[in-house]
């Protein structure tokens, strides 16, 4: 039986939900773990996925060293850091099917369940596209480690650590300029990316602030891994991606943001020029023991 949270390394399911949980104030502690104890049937780590932002965590008195909230400041030109989603959420339910209709359901359970202590704050819809491309049309998550590196890049590896088997996630919401970037020319967004569209090769000629170089894992010291588990969003004229990205800690998403916003070098990731980032979430994901939660 798996110690972690097997939907973070699933394929991406054809429909998701990401539901944003606020703590109601002055919640005790034992009402919070109440409320928690009654949702641990429906979080099977798989179809339900579940994050604890670090209000929450500090709330229940649970030690967990690498859990902060978001703090990078966003660039000019961004609407990052006017957003008033931009709160840390308590808790985070990501929900997953291939069926929409479970996911409705699931959903009318936690909240029934999560009341009076916890209300949803926000709620996004995600899906599939074209087996795991951005709205764009570009592949998403062409260097994600696989194998036993998925593993050692997602998940705390410390038998001897209360954290053994969780993960962090940084979950950050993307609306992309789609009519903007649909207007480019097949060179102008190919630059923008790093890859061609065609057939996902990464340009050797592409400039430096194409995605891809601006975020290639390998190029950091240390090495950035995360492992990507995004999906596209819409909602009525609106979309763009959810980038979810699992990891040990949050340090190797923090290393590759920081560089698009040109922190290092002064050089601006191209991506701002057709998407920008309008909340930004941190969450820890507990292990599982004997197939349940384990969150103290």
């Amino acid at each position: 039986m798996a110690h972690y949270q097997v939907g973070i390394l699933a394929g991406i399911p054809a429909h998701a939900e990401y539901l944003f949980f606020q703590l109601q104030q002055e919640t005790a502690a034992q009402e919070i773990k109440s409320a928690l104890e009654k949702i641990k049937h429906l979080v099977d780590g798989d179809m339900l996925v579940l994050g604890l932002g670090h209000d929450l965590c500090q709330q229940l008195h649970l030690h967990v060293p690498a859990l902060k909230h978001f703090s990078i400041e966003a660039t000019t030109g961004t609407s990052e850091t006017q957003s008033a989603l931009n709160k840390n959420a308590d808790l985070w339910c990501w929900l997953r099917s291939d069926e929409r209709g479970e996911l409705v359901e699931c959903q009318r359970q936690l909240e029934s369940l999560l009341e009076p202590y916890f209300t949803l704050h926000d709620q996004v819809s995600a899906f599939r596209y074209q087996g795991g491309r951005d709205l764009t049309g570009y592949e998403d998550g062409t260097e994600n480690p696989v194998g036993e590196d998925a593993l050692a890049t997602a998940f705390v590896n410390d038998p001897n650590s209360p954290l053994h088997g969780s993960s962090f996630v940084a979950v950050q919401q993307w609306q992309h300029q789609m009519q903007h970037f649909h207007a480019l020319a097949r060179a102008q967004q190919d630059n923008i990316i790093g890859r061609r569209k065609s057939d996902n090769e990464e340009l050797e000629d592409a400039p430096e602030s194409a995605h891809v170089k601006r975020t290639a894992q390998e190029s950091f010291a240390p090495e950035a891994f995360v492992l990507r588990r995004s999906m596209p969003w819409a909602q009525q004229s609106k979309a763009g991606l959810l980038f979810t990205a699992f990891a040990t800690s949050f340090d190797a998403f923090e290393a590759q943001y920081r560089r698009m916003l040109g922190n290092e070098d002064g050089i601006v990731d191209a991506i701002f020029s057709i998407s920008q980032p309008i909340n930004t979430h941190y969450f820890w994901c507990p292990a599982l023991q004997n197939g349940e939660l384990a969150f103290g």
